[in-house]
């Protein structure tokens, strides 16, 4: 069996090394794999077509810049993919990129069939994608829960909830004893979440700054630690400098992960990093901001209640978000300090998290697995005869 797959960001790169594993563990070598991925893929045994480096755009001026390159990328990975004439085409994730190669390889030649890995937010905005989708893909996998019943009440394609890679990262994730009677009775651990890109981190660390200053004269002692990556490790450094209570900074999947088992609660970007602290036990705030001119975009374009991974879940807003001009230090700081005691807040939260074991099918769920046998089941399908 040929696999042809499409992932461009580390994300991406990362569930299909996983996806790699476990299509060779159920069909031996009697699977290949070719396409485009990262480092990951590329240690599992995929030749990738380019470096996915060159698709790490931020911006609009930079994907402005940047277009032709993308464009050329494009018409490189669909001709290879009919060059290939794979038994399935699995694109993951990074819609803008992955879902221009399947039209057109779908265009091209029909009889390719194609499973898109990770389903586009359409439950969040351009609900209409859904539908059209149907034209180029024969099966979504869900990494979340509520994803299927989106798809079916707006005419998608057939979607199989798979579960979320977090969800078999529980033993990382959780504290043992040991860390539980750290998070319950230590010093308080805050962690720090500015976000993982440079623009997000420079619009958020003024404010998550001040609020730590005000939390601190109210919760005392307090530890605070913000997880990132080596790459932007200076950056918070220098953008931390100022700040009265220093934060410890850490970078090693290691020392990310006991932070998470550790931390009493936690100030957040708006993101997946959201879900990650939910399935850890970590009661959290939220908070973004974005400039003028995307944040009047986004109010005309969102249609969710929520923009936190854990509320829409849990379809309850037991997470408080503080977007744009709710964005201060004062209501930050005021919103964290019940969540770092025995509080009524802290412990509502609380029981709103635990339920996402049963929503998210934690302790059962085995993502990859089951996004392997669908990738075969569909792939076996397209030879059957009409």
């Amino acid at each position: 069996m040929k696999v042809f797959l499409v992932a461009t960001e580390e994300s991406g790169d990362r569930l299909g090394a996983a996806l790699m594993r476990a299509l060779k563990a159920k069909l031996g070598s009697t699977v290949e794999f070719r396409g485009v991925g990262g480092y990951e893929m590329a240690a599992e045994g995929l030749p990738s077509l380019f470096r996915i480096d060159d698709l790490a755009i931020v911006g609009i001026s930079g994907i402005a810049q940047a277009l032709p390159m993308i464009l050329s990328r494009i018409r490189e990975t669909v001709h290879a993919a009919l060059q290939e004439r794979p038994d399935v085409m699995v694109i993951i994730d990074s819609p803008d990129f992955t879902h221009r190669v399947a039209r057109r390889v779908r265009k091209a030649n029909p009889r390719i069939p194609i499973v898109n890995y990770v389903s586009p937010s359409v439950w969040a905005w351009r609900p209409g994608r859904a539908k059209a989708m149907r034209r180029y893909v024969d099966h979504v996998l869900a990494l979340l829960p509520f994803e299927p019943k989106v798809h079916q009440e707006l005419g998608g394609p057939p979607c199989t909830y798979v579960g979320h890679p977090l969800v078999e990262q529980i033993d990382e994730l959780r504290p043992n004893k040991a860390e539980a009677e750290q998070r319950n009775n230590g010093t308080p651990l805050l962690l720090v979440l500015p976000g993982s890109r440079k623009n997000e981190i420079r619009r958020l660390i003024e404010p998550f700054g001040r609020a730590v200053e005000r939390l601190a004269k109210t919760v005392w002692p307090l530890d605070i630690v913000i997880p990132t990556t080596p790459h932007l490790q200076d950056t918070v450094i220098r953008e931390t400098a100022y700040w009265p209570l220093r934060p410890k900074i850490v970078v090693k999947r290691e020392d990310r992960r006991s932070a998470f088992r550790q931390a009493r609660a936690a100030l957040a970007k708006s993101g997946t990093v959201t879900l990650e602290l939910g399935i850890s036990g970590v009661p959290m705030i939220t908070a973004y901001k974005v400039s003028g001119l995307e944040a009047v975009i986004a109010r005309r374009l969102i249609r969710v209640p929520s923009v936190i991974l854990t509320n829409l879940v849990l379809g309850e807003n037991a997470v408080p978000e503080f977007i744009q001009t709710d964005c201060t230090p004062e209501k930050l700081s005021a919103a964290l300090t019940p969540l770092l005691r025995d509080s009524p807040e802290r412990r509502n939260q609380l029981a709103a998290l635990a339920r996402l074991d049963d929503l998210m099918e934690i302790g059962t769920a085995q993502p990859a697995r089951r996004a392997a046998d669908i990738v075969e089941q569909v792939a076996i399908k397209s030879r059957l005869p009409a």
